[in-house]
This record gives structure tokens, sequence and C-alpha cells, in this order.
């Protein structure tokens, strides 16, 4: 099999491989030129051939008065294939009628570096710095514009837009039970991020705020704000937090009434531990895990009012942490649901597990100028995120929840609770 044939079967496999959405059919053959680069400057010219054909006719064809078009020789011009701009001759076509220059579809819509922001933004996200993209590229030895500038500035815009598209996301659509809220040190800034959970089971970033700490009057203002965007917290909501008093106040406030909270069994540990020395903590930890464990309300708390004379000997201050928020850490527990949704719902490792890939996504960047970057930078990495988020363990019980909450909270018309064995 020549050459020639083995490039079309191979274009031909990949087009059938490729499964489009349903758009225009011009539209779905650029998208695909612009994935077989460096097949794709040949493809340029052969689509730009046909939309000539199509207005001027076949070559040397007679044309009737219906037909106002003609081809009008050849001119420099330049594409956007697989974030790259590359140079070509482009057709022209002239209207004889009114003795101008017909604008080839194909051509403006190919020159257009805008619709690929998402494809170089992806990549910026993923390592690579802007003075390595060039090399990063897909090699095309007629390549050219592509320096450390330009690739910043797309980046600027890209980001940019997907800031002001993500603060601004309409959340009245999200039939939400419960909130994880967190801060996450990020670029010598405190970032608080909050994250939804949908009755179905879904995970959504709701939003996040820069501050130097999670004071009370930030935290406040952010949840207002999500409520402004449309938050539904009306049927009663779960909010899991590490302990912080200004997330619980900045919380329980804007939700009054339709809020309970769930502190973060792990950090209380944690926190206890710290006032301890090295030899104590070990038996501590099993003891204060074994107690968070139990499966009722009771067995739990008897058995951390069990450890409270040690905790007393050992240090004062251990015993005050334990007692702090006390009955918060135990609101699983309470609303008879430890069994069914421990693994998700005691503790804030969904969303330390989300700060984690943002980590991941972001530092590299060595240098943070404004506070705009860090914010531009840290929703690009939230919208990366988000679509990989899977649902939460425990998603067939959620129900239960949103029954537990409108019982515990005396609200009117509670939910029927689902069948569940």
């Amino acid at each position: 099999m020549d050459k020639v044939s083995s490039r079309s079967r191979s274009v031909k496999q990949s087009e059938s491989a490729v499964s489009w959405p349903e758009v225009d059919p011009q539209v779905g053959r650029l998208a695909l030129i612009q994935a077989l680069v460096p097949l794709g400057l040949a493809a340029v010219a052969e689509a730009l051939q046909a939309e000539v054909a199509q207005l001027a006719g076949a070559p040397y064809s007679r044309k009737g008065s219906q037909t106002p078009y003609r081809r009008w020789g050849q001119q420099p011009g330049s594409v956007m294939l697989q974030d790259q701009k590359l140079a070509i001759q482009v057709p022209r076509v002239r209207n004889v009628n009114t003795g101008s220059e017909q604008p080839l579809t194909t051509y403006q819509r190919l020159q257009l570096p805008r619709q690929l922001d998402e494809s170089l933004l992806r990549r910026l996200l993923h390592g690579l710095a802007c003075r390595q993209y060039e090399a990063c590229a897909e090699v095309v030895p007629q390549t050219f514009g592509l320096s450390a500038s330009a690739v910043s500035r797309r980046f600027v815009r890209a980001t940019a837009d997907q800031l002001r598209r993500f603060q601004e996301r309409d959340l009245s659509g999200y039939d939400l039970v419960a909130l994880v809220l967190d801060g996450k040190s990020f670029a010598d800034e405190e970032m608080i991020i909050a994250l939804g959970i949908t009755l179905e089971g879904d995970k959504v970033l709701l939003g996040f705020v820069q501050a130097a700490s999670e004071n009370e009057r930030v935290c406040r203002q952010f949840m207002q704000r999500l409520i402004d965007r449309g938050l539904r917290y009306q049927q009663g909501v779960l909010v899991l937090i590490d302990g912080s008093k200004g997330l619980y106040h900045g919380a329980t406030k804007p939700l009054q009434g339709q809020v309970l909270v769930q502190r973060c069994q792990w950090h209380k540990r944690e926190n206890v531990l710290s006032y301890l020395s090295k030899g104590q903590q070990a038996p501590l930890r099993r003891a204060l895990q074994k107690a968070y464990d139990q499966t009722t309300y009771e067995q739990a708390r008897a058995a951390l009012n069990a450890l409270k004379p040690q905790l007393a000997l050992a240090n004062p201050s251990a015993l005050a942490s334990l007692e702090e928020g006390f009955e918060e850490t135990l609101t699983l527990h309470r609303l008879g649901l430890m069994p069914y949704l421990k693994m998700s719902f005691r503790t804030t490792n969904m969303l330390e597990s989300i700060n984690s890939q943002v980590e991941q996504l972001t530092g590299r960047v060595k240098h943070w100028s404004t506070s705009a970057q860090r914010a531009r930078w840290m929703a690009a990495a939230l919208v990366d995120i988000e679509p990989r988020l899977r649902k939460v363990k425990g998603v067939a019980y959620l129900p239960l929840l949103r029954h537990a909450l409108q019982r515990e909270l005396n609200l009117s018309a509670p939910m029927k609770a689902a069948h569940h064995a």
C-alpha cells in the first residue's frame, strides 16, 4: 500500500474514532482538523478549496448570473492548529456584482486563537511553564508566534474568564444536602473553599474566597455571596468544618435554624493530641479513634467521657480541647447515620483531597505577584478538577440524611425517608 493511501486510511480511522457532539458538520470537521497536526495543514488547504468550490464552482467552469463569485488568486495568511500559528496560502474569492472580496468562513474560524485558549490552559495547568511551551508543542517546522509573553497573555485571558464564570455561576440548580468548608494555605494567603454535596451524591465546587485567616466576618460574607447566587439550604444542610470558630459562625449565622454542624473528628483528635507528649499520643490516639468509631451516639459519648479523667491528668488543655465543640463532633452519631455515612461525612477529607489536587496543579508556580493572579489560578485549578470528582460514598443514604436533618431542625414538611435495608 502506498504512503498516500496509508495516510488517508489513518485519517479516516481517526475521524471514525472521534465522537463529536451534535454540531454543524463543518464545525466538527474543523475541530477534527485541529486535532491532526501536522496532517492538518493539508486538510486546511482541502477545506479552504472546498469552500471556494462551493462558492465559485469548479475551476474553469462556466458561471451563470446566479453565481456572482469568482476565484481571485491567493494571499499569505495564517491559521491556529493545536495551539500553533501556521503560515498558509489563502485562496481568495471575489463577488463580481459588488466588487468586493468574499471572506471564507473556514479561514475565519481557524484563525481565531481564542477558541484554543481552553486547550492551552489545560497544558499550562499540568506543568508546562510559559517558556517551555514552545518546545513542548507538537513540532511543525512552519510554527511561529509562540513567545512566552504571547502564551502568558492567552493564559491570563483564559483564566480570568474562568474565574468570572466560576465565581458567578448560578447555584440554584443544585439540591444540596451538605456543605464542606475548609481553608487552604495558597501562595502565602488563605483560601477558603466551599464544596457542596447534592442529594444525588455529586460534589460541586461552589466558590472560594481569599483571606488572611478563617475569620468570622470573611466567612459570613462568603456564605452570603453563595446565598445571593442561589444556594439552596432551606431544606436543611449538614456543614462539615475542621473546628475553626470563624468557619463555624460564618456558616451558622447566615444559615441560622437550617444547618447542623459536624466537626471533623480527625482534626479534633489531632488537636487534643497536640497537647500531649509523644509517648502519650499513640495510646490516646487509638482510644479516641475507637470512641469515634462507635456506632451509636450513646456508645460514642460514653467512650469519650471515659477518657476525660485520663486527659485531665495528662494535660488540662487537652481536656479543654476535647470538650470544645464536643457535641458537634458527634452530630452524625446523633442523627443515627454513623454506620452509613461515616466514610464521607465525619471528616473534611473530601475537601482535603481537592486541596491536594490544587497543590499538584499550582505547586510549580514560584512567583505570585497579585491577589488576582492567585484567584485566577485557583479558579482554573478547581474548574479543571471538578469534572473528575466522584460521587460521595454512601450516596444511597443521602435521602435519610435529608430526613434526619429536617427532623432535628424541626423544619416543615420533612421529606419521607427512602426505603433502605
